[in-house]
């Protein structure tokens, strides 16, 4: 008997620590297995990402404001080109489109401040948080700020077209019309892109916007007048410019031999915008959330 007990209790503090060990081994695997994101799990944050985007972008008011000065600005410029302007001869189907280079420019600025402005507010921590993938966050605002170039460009020539109306201006051929808006609408849509590169590079409304303003509007103008032509048309918004089809009045013979087709106006546009995309995607993952 005493036997018998002895061959027990061993068996018994045999089987305990066989469990404790196994207990352990499985404690340590728990704790070595951490949480991991998959692709497919971030892709499916997507709609939710666009969802935020879009909400924001309808409801602060600073976008409706930018939406209504695209509205003016179309329908001011053309209907007072049209009014003033007699030494020429007009038609609504050129003159509706000179305000859609300030359309570009509104439309960059909204894709500038659907980061800066979170970046400046420290709201923008709260966002990376919920959404740790980046690149989903830059899928969204950059889906967000085309549609939006789109919308700005439709409204603005729209508006240019009925200043052209008001002001009197006859229609005149229209066969390449369609053409004529399908690549100005390349133009605002890319332009919506390039402000999100733009935001997420500076991080700072004030000096993306400023930087945007003084080169589209002051240092391409001057290089282009200091370039040689075969160069300065490869500058991002002499290129966007170009697929407007509006004849500038100090184009030079040597300007025109050289200058870009629409589509390739629209590669040279769109890969500035996709270096602007990729170098602010870059700095957003290597920079602090705040």
């Amino acid at each position: 008997m005493p036997s018998t007990a002895t061959t027990s209790t061993s068996t018994s503090s045999s089987t305990s620590k066989a469990t404790a060990t196994a207990t352990a081994t499985s404690t340590s695997v728990a704790r070595e297995r951490r949480p991991t994101r998959t692709r497919s799990a971030d892709t499916l944050g997507l709609p939710a990402a666009l969802r935020s985007e879009w909400i924001k972008i309808s409801t602060v008011r600073t976008y409706t404001v930018l939406l209504g000065l695209t509205v003016l600005s179309g329908l001011v410029t053309s209907w007072a080109t049209g009014t003033f302007v007699k030494d020429e001869v007009l038609f609504a189907r050129e003159v509706f489109l000179y305000s859609t280079v300030l359309t570009s420019v509104f439309a960059s600025i909204t894709g500038i401040l659907l980061l800066t402005s979170e970046a400046q507010h420290g709201t923008l921590t709260g966002v990376l948080t919920s959404q740790p993938a980046r690149w989903v966050i830059v899928v969204a605002k950059s889906c967000v700020a085309a549609a939006a170039g789109l919308g700005f460009g439709v409204l603005g020539m729209a508006a240019g077209f009925g200043g052209s109306l008001l002001a009197g201006l006859d229609v005149g051929d229209t066969s390449a019309l369609p053409r004529i808006i399908a690549w100005s609408l390349v133009f605002t849509t890319a332009s919506g892109v390039l402000g999100v590169g733009l935001g997420m590079i500076a991080r700072n409304s004030a000096a993306a916007i400023s930087g945007l303003l003084v080169w589209s509007l002051v240092v391409e103008n001057l290089l282009r007048e200091f370039l040689n032509a075969s160069v300065a048309r490869f500058l991002p918004f002499n290129a966007g410019n170009g697929l407007l089809s509006i004849p500038a009045t100090n184009d030079t013979a040597a300007r025109k031999a050289v200058q870009l087709s629409s589509i390739e106006n629209a590669f040279v546009f769109g890969g500035f915008t996709a270096v602007a995309i990729a170098i602010g995607t870059l700095l957003l993952y290597r920079r602090d959330t705040n």
